[in-house]
């Protein structure tokens, strides 16, 4: 039987949270621009509601067990705080693409 060091599943656990940051900044409705009633907009829309609500319950397991594992002195507090800020990119991103947006002007 093989079994997961605590530092790789660590890795595992901030790159899928990373990824799906990522996936859920690049569907962002404020990133198109395409008028609002259009059916890209609205399909945009409902995705990123869809990820959010699946988001939600993931981070939650995912920052308790990042917690249980720093406090057994598992893992490395940095792995703790790169997913802890990975979620707060993932959730944080239609404001940060309106901030990035209003710094250019877009």
């Amino acid at each position: 039987m093989h079994h997961l060091h605590p530092q790789r599943a660590a890795r595992i656990c901030v790159a899928l949270s990373l990824c799906i940051a990522a996936a859920l900044a690049m569907c962002l409705p404020e990133a198109a621009l395409a008028d609002t009633t259009s059916p890209f907009m609205t399909g945009a829309t409902s995705l990123q509601t869809n990820i959010l609500a699946w988001l939600t319950p993931v981070a939650i397991i995912l920052v308790m067990v990042l917690g249980g594992m720093a406090m057994a002195n598992r893992m490395s507090w940095g792995w703790c705080i790169g997913a802890i800020l990975g979620i707060a990119i993932g959730f944080g991103a239609p404001q940060i693409v309106t901030w990035v947006r209003g710094m250019f002007g877009v």
